[in-house]
């Protein structure tokens, strides 16, 4: 288990173990990890770009995650826990221009208050999403102002609780005739799975893995 979990840490690990730039999608990471037969059948198939904000929170008593319940008039993915984002539109430059204004239009979090760390592997999912995850640093102080359509609530889960390779519980269940493995991190009251968790579980093993 890796050990030193601080602020300090975390951020130190975050600037020698993350992309630098948006990473290559050529491998990316995803739902086929745990579910390696899923791969053959979706050959070919076309995935739309899409990015999210991993904001990571610097408290005074530690750092913490900001996670958000999706709305639950959402078509896609409804009352699910996940990342302030979105899909790349044409007028964004890149990952970082599509996470921003997700997390502006989402939860009303100024670019300001946000300093990029990294970038975190691709993510491929069920879904027919390519998405990369932007890891950032936002300090106290933000204000935020949720978007009531796509956001039913906001909160936070400890660094130290996520990156405990403990709290990484593999589930199963039935999806679309097919039994699916996926990892699940519950949190209190919060149901933490899928893509979130997925993208959580990759980024504990990019940072803490030798």
């Amino acid at each position: 288990m890796p050990c030193g979990r601080d602020a300090e840490d975390f951020v130190t690990r975050a600037a020698g173990r993350l992309h630098r730039a948006p990473p290559d999608f050529d491998a990316p990471r995803g739902d086929h990890d745990l579910n390696p037969d899923w791969l053959e059948p979706e050959a070919g198939r076309r995935y739309k770009p899409a990015a999210v904000l991993v904001p990571v929170i610097m408290r005074r008593h530690g750092l913490t995650i900001m996670l958000t319940h999706r709305g639950s008039a959402l078509r896609a993915h409804s009352g699910q826990i996940s990342f302030p984002g979105g899909k790349v539109d044409d007028g964004d430059s890149g990952p970082l221009s599509t996470a921003l204004r997700e997390a502006q239009e989402e939860i009303g979090l100024a670019a300001g208050h946000v300093e990029l760390m990294g970038y975190g592997d691709a993510y491929r999912s069920t879904s027919g999403y390519l998405v990369t995850p932007v890891v950032a640093l936002v300090e106290e102080g933000f204000r935020l102002s949720l978007n009531p359509f796509e956001v039913a609530e906001i909160f936070e889960v400890p660094v130290a609780f996520l990156m405990n390779p403990e709290n990484h519980e593999v589930q199963v269940r039935l999806w679309n005739g097919r039994l699916r493995q996926y990892y699940a991190m519950p949190y209190d009251r919060h149901y933490i799975w899928g893509v979130t968790a997925g993208i959580l579980r990759h980024l504990y093993e990019r940072l803490y893995h030798p």
